[in-house]
């Protein structure tokens, strides 16, 4: 992001109510620069808990829309690598409190910038910032749904798009916010939204910036399902339940393998299917998927 958009933000001030289809103006909708620094981030304002082995991440600060600070964003990367690593975390879901689902990067929180800007720090500070979000989202190794109670803007846009499933309230909008900056889109919007619905829709929804509503962007694509506000939790609930009592690493590896498709000539992903199929034969899930077959009985998963 330019030192002019940077300006922007913090001039804009305090975060006030906007209509569902606006993004705070002191918002931005890329990443701050992260710093080597560590600093706790107040557990309220990224509520986590695992229940039947779905981990819930909840953003929670309902005042801002949900802009996502440098220590929150730190906090979810960790937070969807713990998910990778625990056994007893077999799905992921990504939501929100409140009105907004993300409405971008709020700098207000970042570490402030020492010296005169030069040269690559622009980059660098997208590199290791909306995109490593994004990245981090794309990377889990288990399945990731996104429960979207609200405005999902920009770089919050992006972070719904990683998501393996989308899952959207009826009142949700999604704005790819950047164009109204005088931005180019970050955090991996140039890379998602082509591979979701095609070069000239991303071009659309890029060029002018339009809010989409749920349910246009449940037609092309965007989100696998558009349900009533009072139902979006427990159908994230019921989903993540059911991939949380599926194969976990045959999952895992099929997410590699579809995420990777689109980068990928045929004989490339020919044996990568192979490979994947190779190591999955190995695990125990894999064995009961089987032994389930013969029996004729239900498969019983363990996540192994």
């Amino acid at each position: 992001m330019s030192g002019a958009g940077q300006g922007a933000a913090r001039e804009a001030g305090a975060t006030r109510a906007v209509p569902d289809n606006a993004v705070p103006e002191n918002v931005t909708p890329d990443g701050a620069t992260p710093q080597e620094a560590t600093r706790a981030v107040p557990e309220e304002t990224v509520l986590h808990a695992v229940d039947g082995g779905v981990r819930w991440i909840t953003l929670n600060r309902p005042e801002a829309m949900n802009a996502v600070t440098w220590d929150q964003r730190e906090r979810i990367i960790t937070l969807l690598a713990d998910a990778s690593a625990d056994p007893a975390v077999r799905a992921v879901v990504l939501t929100a409190t409140g009105r907004g689902f993300c409405a971008g990067a709020d700098l207000r929180g970042a570490p402030a910038p020492s010296g005169e800007r030069v040269p690559g720090d622009v980059a660098r500070m997208i590199r290791l910032g909306a995109q490593r979000l994004v990245a981090a989202v794309l990377d889990c190794e288990k399945p990731v749904i996104a429960a979207v109670n609200g405005t999902a803007a920009g770089l919050g846009a992006h972070l719904a798009f990683a998501c393996d499933l989308v899952l959207a309230a009826d009142s949700a909008k999604f704005v790819e916010v950047f164009v109204r900056r005088g931005l180019v889109p970050d955090g991996g919007g140039a890379y998602l939204l082509p591979r979701l619905v095609g070069p000239q829709r991303a071009k659309e929804l890029m060029f002018f910036g339009d809010a989409l509503t749920a349910a246009d962007a449940e037609r092309m694509g965007l989100v696998n399902r558009t349900v009533p506000a009072g139902r979006l939790t427990a159908l994230a609930g019921e989903w993540a339940g059911r991939l949380a009592e599926g194969p976990t690493r045959a999952l895992a590896l099929t997410k590699q393998l579809v995420n990777a498709s689109l980068d990928s000539d045929r004989a490339t992903a020919f044996a990568a299917e192979a490979a994947a199929q190779e190591i999955n034969m190995t695990t125990r899930d894999a064995r009961e998927g089987v032994a389930s077959f013969v029996e004729r009985r239900t498969p019983k998963y363990r996540g192994g």
